[in-house]
């Protein structure tokens, strides 16, 4: 077993006033009623430009490698000398124009450059909100018609995303399309699928994601299996438990819809670890990556690689967590071999604020991990009052 106890090992990267800063940060964080106000907090004062500096040295520290790609460098370099791997994530969020749609190509075009150039960074992603309109993305979802004009501009949004597909596919760079809320995730599927019958001829470059907090995933996963048995391409998966949950459970409630959700958190735990065994299973056919701050199946997934005689190094299984969580998980997994990623945010401060509050609303909706955090930060310290003449 790989011991996820050792902290020594898990805050190797941070000095004292890292550890300090991490510990404030969680410890806000645990503050329900702040994060709930925060929103609106921000949307008052971001007009002034009041917040920005403390955000920046604050949460943003935590969460983010920079403000642009070569910002990121040191961070990259930092988690590498642990061996941990960098996914370059351009988390700029609400842009509505065909204008920032087609600049938000060619950043993500730049992560793939990025990624060529080193091997620390062994995948691209994307969120498909960021290269078309929500609502027409719903719209499609729905099953309605769309207008002469409509199908025109969702004609550019499959050029955008075969453009970054193309380019991931040429640079052998794998990509992961990201999972959004359910009411625009069907489309997203569909764009998936259509990349993947392209691009993954020979192995899995295109990756879609799957939320197991759904009940239906499980099932949508065994589904396209079949599918690419039969039409003769790979898949490519990120597994990730989810993070909108409350907002799932209040739009089928007040639209008089099924809930999307698993009646309990054990139901996610459940298809969440059955999703790992039947990649495991299939590992010829699907290349996977466990996007997981979850302990016990990071421990499940390496009971199964050793079971099947997967190697540490197979590049068809990865573990990844997000930059500023889950430390204790990342380090320890990448001290004992095995290939694992951190998602690295980067953007403007000011564009970047969305992302960080889903962040700091995860941690406090997700039960224990805050406390999980803080818990492993105070035996940090500790260990530090006790040894310091070992610490760096």
């Amino acid at each position: 077993m790989v011991n996820f106890n050792n902290t020594e090992v898990a805050f190797n990267g941070k000095n004292n006033k890292d550890l300090k800063r991490s510990y404030w940060l969680f410890k806000i964080i645990s503050w329900n009623w702040l994060i709930k106000i925060g929103p609106a907090m921000l949307k008052l004062f971001l007009p002034l430009g009041f917040p920005i500096p403390i955000i920046k040295s604050t949460i943003y520290k935590q969460f983010c490698g920079g403000e642009t790609i070569d910002e990121c460098d040191t961070t990259i370099y930092e988690l590498g000398k642990n061996n941990v791997k960098t996914i370059l994530d351009f988390s700029v969020e609400g842009k509505e124009s065909e204008t920032d749609f087609d600049s938000n190509v060619l950043e993500t075009i730049s992560t793939i450059n990025k990624a060529k150039t080193t091997k620390l960074i062994p995948f691209s992603v994307f969120k498909t909100t960021g290269f078309a309109r929500f609502s027409l993305l719903e719209k499609i979802n729905t099953g309605k018609e769309l207008s002469n004009t409509e199908k025109e501009e969702f004609a550019r949004v499959k050029a955008r995303i075969d453009k970054m597909c193309g380019a991931a596919a040429e640079s052998g760079i794998p990509i992961f399309i990201d999972a959004e809320e359910t009411w625009i995730q069907n489309t997203i599927d569909l764009l998936a699928l259509e990349m993947m019958q392209k691009y993954n001829k020979q192995k899995a470059i295109v990756f879609n994601t799957i939320q197991l907090y759904r009940w239906d995933r499980l099932d949508y996963l065994k589904k396209l299996k079949e599918q690419s048995d039969r039409e003769n391409f790979f898949i490519g998966m990120k597994l990730v438990r989810g993070a909108y949950i409350e907002k799932e459970r209040e739009r089928a409630k007040q639209m008089n819809y099924p809930d999307p959700m698993q009646k309990t958190k054990q139901d996610t735990d459940n298809d969440f670890n059955a999703a790992l065994k039947y990649c495991v299973e299939n590992i010829n056919k699907i290349a996977f990556c466990c996007g997981s701050h979850n302990e016990e199946s990071t421990q499940y997934l390496i009971d199964l690689m050793k079971e099947h005689k997967i190697a540490l190094e197979d590049q068809r299984v990865y573990f990844a967590q997000l930059l500023g969580m889950s430390d204790h998980i990342s380090m320890n997994l990448a001290k004992n071999g095995y290939n694992v990623t951190k998602y690295v945010p980067y953007g403007p401060v000011k564009d970047v604020i969305p992302y960080l509050i889903r962040r700091a609303e995860e941690n406090t909706s997700i039960a224990g991990q805050t406390g999980r955090e803080l818990s492993l930060i105070v035996k940090e310290q500790e260990r530090r009052d006790r040894f310091p003449a070992l610490i760096k």
